[in-house]
């Protein structure tokens, strides 16, 4: 699980993870969260997933990414992972 603090909301992040997710086909899902941070759960080959670890560095063109934190993902949240594609949710 990834969760990434600075300006993150409002600048397409939502959107540019999942396409850099799709394009390294990732299954998992990315949210905003109400205190102005993105969540993101993923799922796939290591190689994939620490490539979009290191997209989330600095996220879209308008983002300002200031802390990545990375820690497992909970068996509930990897029970939730979608079977294919990558989501957004609310």
């Amino acid at each position: 699980m990834l969760r990434v603090t600075g300006r993150v909301q409002g600048v397409f992040f939502r959107a540019s993870a999942q396409a850099e997710a799709e394009d390294l086909s990732l299954t998992g899902w990315v949210r905003n969260t109400k205190d102005g941070a993105v969540e993101i759960v993923v799922g796939g080959q290591g190689p994939a997933v620490d490539a979009l670890i290191r997209w989330c560095h600095h996220g879209p063109k308008n983002a300002r990414v200031d802390q990545v934190e990375e820690r497992a993902a909970t068996a509930d949240e990897l029970a939730a992972l979608p079977d294919s594609g990558f989501e957004i949710r609310r």
